[in-house]
């Protein structure tokens, strides 16, 4: 892949604002490699019990887990790819990147796939391993400020995929996902922060932590799960 869905999709002069180590991240993986990285989130999940049943029907999809754990070791790939229904519906393929997230929690390890694309309004996360679930993104860097260099995400719309369409969630009832990457040069490691929330709930999911990535020769060998 010689582009990446983020150049595809962010203007030019906003990917420029970017921390010099974060263009490696959103920058396109060359033919023969993947992305890798390895950290540790700080904290993963929701302690509000009541959602667990929802979470846990999500969890086969490999979309959220119902969980509540500190200090979580991860590992993440990225792998070029291109998603989307195609020819089915007149639709060409998206370029896009698959990203797997495999935590290692106390109960066993369990793998988040989504796929990161350049769809036809914008950057879009689909979730899950059907990509059922989809999220419309709008990216924000600041320029100045304590989060200079970040790549803020916030989603749009949401929607979802049943009986052969595409449909939207409701803006006043969808929930908002904020996610946040930013590199600390301090520390030499790359920060992530995901927010999941809700009007009148507040926040139903979160995880946060750290890890360091790069691209290597793709040696055939994939992450856990």
């Amino acid at each position: 892949m010689t582009v990446s869905p983020w150049q595809l999709t962010i203007p030019p002069h906003v990917l420029a604002r970017l921390h010099p180590r974060l263009r490696t991240y959103f920058g396109p993986v060359p033919a023969g490699h993947v992305g890798r990285g390895e950290g540790v989130f700080a904290v993963v999940g929701t302690p509000r019990r009541w959602l667990w049943p929802v979470l846990a029907c999500l969890a086969h999809e490999g979309v959220l887990f119902p969980v509540w754990e500190r200090e979580v070791p991860f590992t993440v790939e990225n792998r070029p790819a291109r998603v989307g229904r195609g020819a089915a519906d007149g639709r060409e393929a998206q370029i896009a990147v698959v990203a797997r997230r495999t935590f290692r929690f106390r109960s066993g390890s369990r793998t988040m796939v989504d796929a990161i694309a350049a769809g036809p309004d914008g950057l879009v996360d689909h979730l899950g391993r059907r990509g059922r679930l989809s999220v419309l993104l709008r990216a924000e860097v600041d320029a100045t400020g304590p989060e200079a260099g970040a790549l803020r995400l916030v989603s749009t719309r949401v929607s979802f995929r049943a009986f052969g369409r595409d449909l939207v969630v409701p803006a006043r009832v969808a929930p908002r996902v904020t996610l946040v990457e930013r590199f600390d040069d301090d520390a030499d490691v790359q920060r992530v922060s995901l927010v999941l929330r809700a009007p009148v709930l507040g926040t139903l999911y979160r995880y946060e932590g750290t890890f360091r990535y790069a691209v290597v020769p793709d040696t055939g060998r994939r992450g856990d799960g």
